[in-house]
């Protein structure tokens, strides 16, 4: 199919990404930042102005609406989720970003930091993409298209759909959430008011990427009492939380089981930050693998090194606190893969060969899946996320909008079909993917 949605998801997304959406983690508020809600209820705004029914804002922030089935048959409902907040790690205010129009294949300097330079010799996939319109930002801030490519990629799918009303589908939920970035984007009372059977996350990385398995995830924080006492008496009484911080972390695996030290299926473990004093320190990790028995190894080993350590110094008052983030999708997806299938047929209706990797990172398709409501992830095009290079193809977001499409039509026509197995639909000698979490 041919849809000019180029110009459309032009103007929505850059209109989107000026829009300050960074998530706070010290915030117990939902949305954590009150900024989010900028964007959200413009979103609301617009859907009504589209058409859409039943356009809603929950109490803990996510905008919901309903696409009106075009078939009067029994038909599963899908819903098409993107999240609207930025990562905290990089600064996401006052972004500009730029549009390079007709890529040459050249380095591309960002204005305001020449030292931030695309290169398609360090990106392969860029070097791909002679003749697309990339978007950067300007070298100080995210872009933002993780994940408000998906935003503009679902709303001018939904609008084009409400347009057109010959295209036969299904109900269809529109979801867009608070807080994915900082592990809160899935609110319990999610699965039940999106009314689905099936959900997309469109949150996803390469052209034609369909997403069914992630790590496995959970959070860990450490905290370090220590016995505090002026410097100058502190003579076989002082114990410095700072010192026995710094022995956590370096007896932990630093050659091996960390981030910049593996891939592929490897798990790790990862110190993201400390903070604290000579009296009190804590520090924050977070433990991945893809497999639950790797997961709970890893949660294991931070126990025991916390626990020599405290043994070491027995005036100290150690504690180690390991929590549940979320689940590969895939213990869940492959009982049931139509969801995964309708998906890649979507991307061969569109012109584009799919394939399936295992992802180094999570979405909220991944709880979404271990609550209940199977949620694969879609492809929109985002490139080097979570820092000053990401980038995107407005190309790759046109073919996710018209996946979109496609899939809405899918599913009336072939959710009863036969299910087909992991091994069936893995990609054979993929690369894994990283993205964030």
């Amino acid at each position: 199919m041919s849809v000019p949605f180029l110009a459309e998801l032009e103007e929505r997304f850059l209109r989107y990404v000026k829009i300050d959406t960074t998530a706070d983690p010290s915030s117990s508020t939902s949305p954590s930042s009150q900024n989010q809600l900028d964007l959200l209820n413009l979103l609301l705004e617009e859907l009504k102005g589209i058409g859409a029914q039943d356009v809603t804002q929950t109490p803990y922030g996510a905008v919901l609406a309903t696409l009106p089935a075009t078939v009067d048959a029994p038909v599963p409902t899908i819903a098409l989720l993107a999240h609207v907040d930025t990562a905290p790690q990089f600064p996401g205010k006052d972004v500009k970003p730029i549009v390079h129009r007709a890529y040459d294949g050249e380095e591309i300097t960002l204005p305001d930091d020449p030292e931030q330079i695309l290169s398609p010799k360090a990106l392969p996939y860029l070097a791909q993409k002679l003749g697309d319109d990339i978007v950067t930002a300007s070298g100080k801030t995210l872009l933002g298209a993780d994940d408000k490519a998906g935003i503009a990629i679902i709303m001018a799918a939904a609008r084009y759909l409400l347009n057109t009303p010959e295209i036969r589908h299904g109900k269809i939920r529109i979801g867009f959430t608070p807080d994915e970035e900082i592990g809160r984007g899935v609110h319990p009372d999610l699965p039940t008011d999106l009314q689905a059977d099936f959900a997309y996350t469109l949150d996803g990385a390469h052209l034609g990427e369909i997403v069914y398995e992630t790590f496995s995830a959970d959070s860990a924080k450490v905290n370090i009492k220590g016995v505090s006492i002026h410097p100058g008496w502190a003579k076989d009484k002082l114990v410095n939380a700072t010192h026995l911080a710094a022995k956590i972390v370096d007896t932990l695996p630093q050659v091996t089981l960390t981030p910049e030290t593996t891939a592929g299926r490897q798990g790790f473990i990862h110190v993201i930050g400390m903070s604290g004093s000579a009296a009190e320190m804590n520090i924050d990790l977070i433990l991945r693998d893809f497999e639950r028995v790797g997961l709970a190894a890893q949660g294991e080993l931070l126990e025991t090194v916390c626990a020599a350590i405290q043994a070491g110094e027995p005036r100290a008052h150690i504690t180690c606190a390991i929590t549940p983030q979320y689940r590969n999708m895939r213990y869940w997806l492959e009982d049931d893969m139509r969801p995964v299938e309708l998906a890649r047929e979507a991307c061969r209706q569109s012109g584009v060969e799919p394939f399936s990797v295992p992802v180094r990172g999570g979405t909220d398709g991944s709880r979404l899946t271990e609550l209940g409501l199977p949620t694969p992830n879609v492809f929109t095009g985002m490139q080097e996320i979570h820092g000053p290079l990401e980038w995107i193809s407005l190309q790759d977001m046109a073919k996710a909008t018209e996946v979109c499409i496609e899939l809405a039509q899918l599913w009336p026509a072939g959710s009863r079909g036969q299910h087909a197995t992991p091994a069936q639909v893995e990609a054979a000698g993929a690369p894994t993917i990283d993205l964030a979490g």
